[in-house]
């Protein structure tokens, strides 16, 4: 018998209803690649109801933020704040799931059609964002990126971004995963402190719990945000041999 198995049947001997549910879920999903849950190769479709597929190609590092859904209108929210002052598009309006309703710099599907995800599990966006510079950035502008502005940030784009409202590692959370869509921008973002910073500080500032840095290929990621404190924990590690280790940390999130 397998240890998921062996975990499964633990929790149902154990388990109340509810908690029973979730918990099977999360051990279904728990030791599969995250990033390559995604569509048929070579597809690529975005909007809600449907999901990014990253690049066949390359490399497609990213970082993952997982929050309680009913954060996910405040972390759109501050993600605009990092949107570029102006952009040649319309503003894209957007429903939630619940109803409520934003208005947001970025497109889905590089169109500006209002978006209504009020019964949809996913959300795909394509971002435009404003990093403030550091080496990794300005190398990454000298190989043919864009240059630095007069206030010192340089806007990277596009950002894929795709939102689960019930997230694979729990289904009580959300998750939103942001990835590069080239190999030299993957590189930049796995060297750039200002990157990993800017991801942080949406995370804590969105009432997020975790934020992974992952290269998008089925390895460890690594936890960069945790609970309130930033850190560099590497999932498969001492302090989290695997992925159930980290999301047993996260608070209860009806709370």
């Amino acid at each position: 018998m397998s240890q998921l198995h062996r975990e499964m049947g633990s929790s149902i001997r154990t388990a109340p209803r509810e908690a029973l549910l979730v918990e099977i879920l999360i051990l279904i999903n728990i030791n599969r690649p995250l990033r390559n849950r995604q569509a048929p190769p070579g597809r690529v479709v975005r909007g809600c109801g449907s999901d990014q597929q990253r690049g066949k190609m390359g490399l497609t590092y990213g970082y993952d933020i997982y929050l309680r859904p009913r954060n996910v209108a405040r972390v759109l929210a501050n993600l605009a704040e990092l949107a570029p002052p102006s952009r040649g598009v319309p503003p894209l309006e957007l429903t939630l799931p619940g109803g409520e309703r934003l208005v947001l710099p970025f497109t889905s599907h590089f169109k500006s059609e209002p978006v209504d995800c009020s019964t949809s599990g996913t959300l795909g966006l394509d971002t435009s964002l404003m990093f403030d510079v550091d080496v990794a950035l300005r190398e990454y502008a000298e190989t043919g990126g864009p240059e630095p502005e007069a206030d010192g940030r340089i806007q990277i784009g596009y950002v894929y971004l795709t939102i689960r409202f019930q997230s694979f590692l729990h289904p009580h959370y959300a998750s939103m995963e942001f990835w590069a869509a080239t190999s030299g921008m993957s590189r930049m973002f796995a060297r750039s402190v200002r990157v990993r910073e800017a991801f942080t500080g949406l995370t804590a500032a969105s009432g997020g719990v975790c934020c992974l840095f992952d290269t998008g290929d089925g390895g460890p990621e690594q936890v960069c945000w945790l609970n309130g404190e930033t850190t560099q924990e590497m999932i498969s590690g001492p302090r989290f041999p695997d992925r159930r280790a980290l999301v047993s940390t996260w608070p209860d999130p009806d709370q």
